[in-house]
């Protein structure tokens, strides 16, 4: 299955890229997030307990099922004073 895979805020900057496209079995969104740890590297920042998600513009769990052709969006969480 592919999806695509848009970063926001310090994961865009980190990883260079404002998305990419991924391929794999994926059932929910924290296996696309599994997929992405796996590269290593810059993408680790990913592993941040408290990160936040989308699914297709929505936000989310990382329990949320994914289907062929969503869009996963993952962001770091966002504080306010």
């Amino acid at each position: 299955m592919k999806v695509r895979v848009v970063y926001f805020a310090r994961y865009r900057e980190a990883l260079g890229r404002d998305g990419e496209q991924l391929e794999g079995d994926f059932k929910v969104v924290d296996d696309v997030r599994q997929a992405l740890l796996e590269q290593g590297g810059d993408y680790l920042l990913l592993a941040e307990q408290n990160l936040m998600c989308a699914c297709n513009q929505d936000l989310c769990k990382l329990d949320e099922p994914v289907r062929e052709g969503d869009e996963v969006a993952f962001f770091p969480p966002v504080t306010g004073g």
